[in-house]
């Protein structure tokens, strides 16, 4: 191996973040040369409030709306299940004396809630633009990721059209504009329409306003219960449901634009501006959004109005400078050797996408996937809104897959995996906020439930905090709805935050949230016949095991993730509290009782065991692998710290094998990467780009418009699949900066600037023939900066250790300092 020297630079005044940056990487688009058929071939734009996803139809186009917080139901109600508590202590009994694991199933359905509310659709703005049955050319649309912009532009009659739409986030609205490249060539009509209760109205001759009202509940799309509605709007014994509005406001220089109830109608015009606003009645997670609900009508208006004022020029450079401030940060460039680079440019997105599922090497395909992951999570979660759900901002359905809501047992946390690394901490900041809330809902579902101090969350939440295990009081089944750990694998989030800021004013805040996850904790672990501290009843998410007797079962003791869950929460909680110096004697209770938490066990086959005994599995290969948590997103499992494990978590990979859903393939590409295998990670990474039709029967993989495909849609794949290849680049868990842990064979030569590591360093890399050439690791606030070095280099006077040796290097650095890894001279 090749041995290295790192040069100090001083840069005082060097900010990353800076909007000045420009990434030199090729213009980032998906392109296609048809209109989209379906929801999932639209384009995606959004301001973490309003969201659209663009069809770009050529007569009738096709902008569906959201709105992030346009939920139905209201606060949780209190008192669900009162008589909960008094089955616990059954269920341990029948797992730590009689392990009677069916009794404690039965038993756990009645520890159960009721299901969390649903993301709702906002409507539809559809554009029905007159040509007289004349036929389209030159046809194109596409998605400009650096602009944040949908574009469609075609031809009639010589004529060129071209529609812009992206959604503004200071003014916190969407923009559309319609041109023609002949004067007064643009006539079409406007209209509005929802799947909810609305009423239709306009106001003068240039605007349209859709006013309406959200269902008081909605069940899963999965519970149908034959006695009952799934969607209610009048709720008699608690609130109604949330109100909301939408207007869109039509702005031309010349032509014609009238109103009526049917519509906006535009004639002769030839540059058209459609501006949209909308808002609801949220006013946070604990008030009633009908009864206490915020004046969603004098938001809209006053939004409407504000950008109204403002030029179209004005309104694009403010979208513009606010968008490239976050996304203008990274850059990731593979450099293309294969003979058909330049075939691959000339291909549209989805035909790219089948070429590539074929075997076709097109690493700015990969990257392109890359920064979509980071596009979406711009579009999908601002500061002041709420974290973006499982489908982010986007969703057409009433009863979406799954509500649309926050699935915490993977999905949620998946979400954000790439904010912190991907150098979007902004971003991060929803979820964190959202917590606040969970910590305070699940007190109370500590309390009822379980007579336990702290908070607790189960499997699914939404926009009012639902902490309870869900199910409708007996419904769900307990493989996911009687999971424990999601308030204390979020609290991670908190950890991971200051991590990577150092940002001890936020550590401060968070602390006390942290505290609580890990207080319920306390509460929760009992002592099994060995002296270990244990979790009983405990699950694995959505995974079963056979007893003695052959029978399928979910409910057992000290499953390994929620033993990796409660080491990594009191680590951070312990932690925490060294860095923020206080609570030494929660912190000394911490130390003890982690020394005897149930160990991670190994099983016959060298594997990590999921369960507290090596039970068979049902499913060998089932999609999650939740008993990796250690290895990732946790930092417990690790080659130099715990190398016998470090085996098992590879061993049970390769006996899980590599099928599995979208999101499953993200997770796994994660694991292999902190395996430090890239190779296997980067053939994950072509699984999970594997096309999926519009209609998802290609499986698990990506759909025409890059939205991971589960089947159905679900965002997470996407995030995960965006961190998972910046996890093959730069690691920083163990408290060190690892540079290229997992870089794959496919990407031979190539640059990223702007990631982010723990401990607050912003680092580039860049490579060729497979092997480090340069590395500049930027300290964005005062610390110690540890580098892995497996390659021998030297720093300043630091003798050159034995090459292939790994050992970790430590240099204080001041903030703005910048250290520059480089060959030794003359290489």
């Amino acid at each position: 191996m090749t041995s290295m020297r790192i040069v100090a630079v001083s840069l005082t005044m060097f900010l990353l973040t800076s909007t000045k940056q420009i990434c030199a990487q090729s213009r980032l688009s998906l392109w296609y040369d048809k209109p989209a058929a379906e929801w999932v071939e639209a384009l995606p734009v959004g301001n973490g409030h309003i969201g659209g996803m663009v069809f770009g139809r050529v007569e009738e186009e096709l902008v569906q709306l959201n709105e992030s917080t346009l939920y139905s139901g209201g606060p949780v109600k209190q008192q669900v299940n009162p008589d909960a508590f008094q089955y616990l202590p059954r269920i341990r009994e029948a797992l730590l004396k009689e392990q009677d694991y069916s009794k404690a199933n039965e038993l756990a359905r009645k520890m159960q809630g009721y299901y969390t509310e649903s993301y709702m659709p906002l409507g539809d703005l559809l554009l029905k633009q007159s040509l007289n049955g004349r036929t389209a050319s030159a046809y194109h649309r596409e998605l400009d990721l650096q602009t944040a912009t949908a574009t469609t532009r075609f031809t009639v009659d010589g004529v060129e059209y071209t529609r812009e739409v992206f959604c503004v986030a200071p003014a916190n609205v969407m923009v559309i504009r319609i041109r023609s490249s002949v004067s007064g060539a643009i006539d079409l009509s406007v209209a509005l329409k929802s799947p909810l209760r609305y009423r239709l109205s306009a106001k003068g001759n240039n605007e349209l306003i859709i006013s309406g009202k959200a269902p008081a509940h909605v069940d899963p799309s999965y519970y149908n219960p034959k006695d009952r509605q799934p969607i209610i709007y009048e709720d008699t014994t608690g609130c109604n449901g949330m109100r909301f509005q939408c207007r869109v406001r039509a702005i031309t220089k010349a032509g014609r634009i009238t109103a009526d109830t049917s519509g906006l109608h535009v004639e002769n015009a030839t540059d058209l501006v459609l501006i949209v606003s909308a808002a609801t009645s949220f006013n946070g997670f604990d008030k009633c959004p009908d009864s206490e609900g915020k004046d969603e009508q004098a938001i809209a208006a006053a939004l409407i109005g504000q950008a109204a004022k403002k030029s179209y020029a004005v309104l694009q450079q403010e979208h513009l400078k606010d968008h490239q401030r976050y996304f203008n940060r990274v850059s990731f460039i593979v450099k293309d050797t294969g003979a058909a680079a330049n075939t691959n440019r000339v291909l549209s997105t989805d035909k790219r996408l089948k070429a590539y599922s074929g075997g076709a090497y097109d690493p700015a395909l990969e990257t392109l996937y890359y920064q979509f992951g980071r596009y979406l999570l711009i579009a999908s979660s601002r500061p002041g809104g709420p974290p973006a759900n499982l489908q982010g901002i986007w969703n057409k359905e009433l009863r979406a897959p799954w509500s649309s809501n926050y699935t915490i047992n993977i999905n949620t946390q998946m979400n954000y995996w790439p904010a912190e690394s991907c150098n979007l901490s902004e971003m991060h900041t929803p979820l964190l906020q959202w917590l606040k809330a969970l910590s305070v809902t699940g007190a109370r579902v500590a309390r009822e439930f379980y007579h336990a101090n702290g908070w607790v969350a189960h499997h699914n939440s939404d926009i009012w905090g639902c902490a309870n295990p869900v199910g409708d009081l007996g419904a769900g089944d307990p493989v996911w709805a009687n999971w424990y750990m999601g308030g204390n694998w979020l609290c991670q989030h908190l950890w991971e935050h200051y991590a990577f800021t150092r940002d001890k004013k936020f550590l401060a805040e968070a602390y006390p949230v942290m505290k609580q996850a890990a207080l319920f904790s306390l509460d929760w672990l009992v002592k099994d016949s060995s002296g270990y501290w244990v979790t009983a009843p405990s699950t694995s998410p959505e995974n079963k095991f056979r007893d003695e007797k052959g029978r399928a079962q979910a409910v057992s003791v000290a499953t390994t993730m929620d033993m990796s869950i409660i080491w990594d929460l009191f680590t951070n909680v312990i932690e925490a509290s060294e860095e923020l110096n206080t609570d030494q004697s929660f912190r000394n209770q911490l130390i003890e009782v982690k020394k005897d938490l149930y160990p991670l066990r190994k099983g016959s086959q060298g594997e990590l065991l999921e369960w507290y005994k090596e039970f068979a599995e049902t499913d060998p290969q089932h999609r999650h692998v939740s008993h990796l948590f250690g290895l990732h997103p946790g930092r417990q499992i690790s080659k130099n710290n715990t190398p016998e494990f470090f085996a098992a978590a590879k061993k049970t990979l390769e006996i899980r094998g590599d099928a599995g859903t979208g999101w499953s393939r993200g997770w796994k590409i994660n694991w292999w990467a902190r395996l430090l295998d890239g190779d296997h990670a980067y053939k994950l990474i072509r699984q999970l780009l594997n096309y999926s039709g519009a209609d998802g029967k290609g499986g698990g993989g990506t759909y025409p418009n890059l939205f991971d495909a589960h089947p159905p849609f679900q965002i997470d794949g996407n995030f995960a699949g965006t961190a998972g290849m910046t996890e093959m680049l730069l690691q920083s868990h163990l408290g060190e900066i690892h540079l290229l842990p997992a870089l794959p064979l496919a990407w031979k030569e190539g640059t990223v600037k702007g990631l982010k590591a723990r401990g607050g360093f912003t680092v580039d890399i860049q490579w060729a023939g497979g092997k480090l050439s340069k590395a500049t690791i930027t300290a964005t606030t005062d610390g110690v900066c540890r580098i892995r070095n497996n390659r021998g280099f030297l720093v300043n006077a630091v003798p050159a250790k034995q090459e292939g040796v790994d050992f970790v290097l430590s240099v204080k650095m001041k903030k703005g300092q910048q250290y520059i890894v480089l060959p030794p001279a003359g290489k």
